[in-house]
């Protein structure tokens, strides 16, 4: 059916979804594959409106010529995909499984690389890099001055330009690197002369690769195997906008580019029993990664295509180095854990753009065992009642304001944004939550204590703010105050089905924050 065309003097877009909305949204999820826009046509109009404004395009009839327009289309297109895409990401993010990187699998791969001496790493949905980063800085501490000895390559992809060329400049705010004691940021990143942004140092930077890259190329049989042999792919918050049929089949196809025995690991709520059918599952301390079976065939490495005229990076194998001394943990450098946002990298429904940081405290081996919990400790008496919130992993615009200014390390004019949205409905417990991380982000420890005690009051049994008034509380010295509050998490949770989505926990489940204060509890007393 043919479209009329655009007036001279285009007025503004609707604020509200047009006739052509449906079919623009049909074209946007068949060529990106974000079935999460399905049943969410508020937020994805809210980011439509974005791009029709910069084009001049007064509806999305005329917003959908400019996607076909030979000359404009595929620019539009780039932009259009980095509007919609949610690139929240920040250094060591998910505890469980970097502590599952740096204590099993990379150890284990480097052992049984080192004829060869060659990690081939990929961070398939890298937002702005601070994942594949993340890998290259544990690579550093694990095989310290070995590192020179090893051809490490690790390659970053993702479908946004906009976030792979702010990955290649490396330049973070602190709000990226909310993870990191202040000593490993100082070690690893060098200060802007602003004090706004930190970049990381070049010799992390050397390890990592960006490439653009849509991964339901994957599925195109016709697509050249231009990524595969690798021993490890971490694929985190990503499949979580795909529908589930293509999840599995993107599974599968990032399955047959292992190496064989090579590691996968996804976002904490992405697991699927389905996908034992054809790979195998290795439960870790508080996550679940898989792996390549040993008898499938592995497809032959071969390089990613350059891109700007640069080198493709050379992927075979060196020739074997002169024989070296076993690795062990305690040959290379001291690692200290981060402290940081654990357990999910992925709710069921879309990531936050804006999460919750400190699920982890710093700086402690885990101890061997940990004791039981102080059974002792009541229940919180019930509060209240509170209209109902927002059903879990539902966003409002007002939050998805926040979490925006926070990504962009603007935390004050988060914080701002988070205090006008309390004025409208002081009710809401979890913008006062949001409110109190924001605070203790900015230094501001006796605000963010009392945010989220008036959150705790709107909501007795909210677990991620009782967990985190706990961390504030160890920060402060308060330990007693602080290790009540993590037990009264921990007893919360173990009321509750294990698989229960815990409120603003980043896709976390009872059952994780229930082992990881468990893991807090026993880190407070070393």
């Amino acid at each position: 059916m043919g479209r009329a065309v655009m007036s001279a003097h285009p007025g503004p877009p609707s604020l509200l979804p047009d006739a052509a909305f449906l079919e623009l949204k049909g074209r946007i999820i068949r060529r990106t594959g974000h079935f999460y826009y399905q049943d969410k046509d508020e937020l994805l109009w809210e980011r439509l409106l974005r791009r029709m404004r910069a084009t001049a395009s007064s509806s999305s009839e005329a917003y959908l010529r400019r996607l076909d327009d030979p000359a404009h289309g595929e620019a539009e297109w780039s932009a259009l995909e980095a509007e919609i895409t949610i690139g929240e990401t920040f250094f060591f993010r998910y505890a469980e499984q970097f502590a599952a990187l740096r204590e099993r699998i990379l150890p284990e791969l480097i052992r049984r690389n080192r004829a060869t001496r060659q990690l081939r790493i990929w961070s398939a949905g890298c937002a702005t890099g601070a994942e594949p980063y993340s890998i290259a800085i544990l690579l550093h501490r694990l095989l310290g001055r070995e590192i020179g000895d090893w051809r490490c390559r690790i390659l970053g992809t993702d479908i946004n330009e906009s976030f792979l060329d702010a990955a290649r400049e490396a330049r973070f705010s602190a709000w990226a690197l909310r993870s990191l004691p202040a000593e490993e940021r100082a070690q690893d990143f060098l200060p802007d002369p602003s004090g706004r942004s930190w970049r990381l140092r070049p010799p992390f930077r050397s390890l990592v690769r960006f490439e653009r890259h849509n991964l339901l190329s994957l599925l195109d049989p016709a697509a050249p195997l231009d990524l595969s042999g690798f021993d490890l792919i971490l694929c985190r918050n990503v499949l979580i906008y795909f529908h589930p049929d293509t999840v599995a089949r993107l599974v599968r196809a990032m399955g047959e580019r292992l190496a064989p025995e090579g590691w996968m690991l996804l976002g904490h709520a992405e697991p699927n029993p389905a996908f034992a059918a054809f790979l195998s599952v290795e439960q870790l301390p508080g996550t679940v990664a898989y792996r390549r079976r040993p008898a499938a065939p592995a497809l032959p490495p071969q390089a990613a295509p350059g891109a700007g005229g640069e080198e493709a990076p050379a992927w075979a194998a060196p020739a074997p180095p002169p024989a070296a001394q076993p690795w062990s943990p305690s040959s290379g450098q001291a690692w200290r854990m981060p402290w940081q946002s654990s357990g999910p990298e992925a709710p069921a429904d879309p990531p936050p753009l804006f999460v919750p940081p400190a699920w982890v405290g710093a700086g402690r081996a885990t101890p061997p065992g940990l004791p039981p919990l102080p059974l002792s400790l009541p229940l919180p008496e019930p509060g209240l009642p509170i209209p109902a919130g927002p059903e879990v992993g539902t966003e409002t615009p007002a939050l998805e304001r926040i979490r925006r200014l926070a990504n962009r390390g603007e935390s004050a004019a988060a914080r701002a944004a988070c205090a006008e949205a309390i004025r409208e409905d002081p009710m809401q417990a979890a913008m006062h939550f949001y409110d109190g991380l924001l605070a203790r982000a900015l230094g501001q420890a006796a605000e963010a204590e009392a945010a989220l005690r008036r959150a705790l009051y709107l909501d007795r049994n909210f677990l991620a703010a009782h967990y985190q008034l706990g961390l504030l509380l160890l920060d402060l010295g308060r330990r007693q105050e602080g290790r009540r509050a993590i037990a009264t998490a921990a007893r919360i949770a173990r009321t509750l089905p294990g698989e229960t989505p815990v409120e603003e926990g980043d896709g976390m489940t009872a059952a994780n924050l229930h082992a990881l204060a468990r893991l807090q509890l026993g880190l407070s007393l070393s």
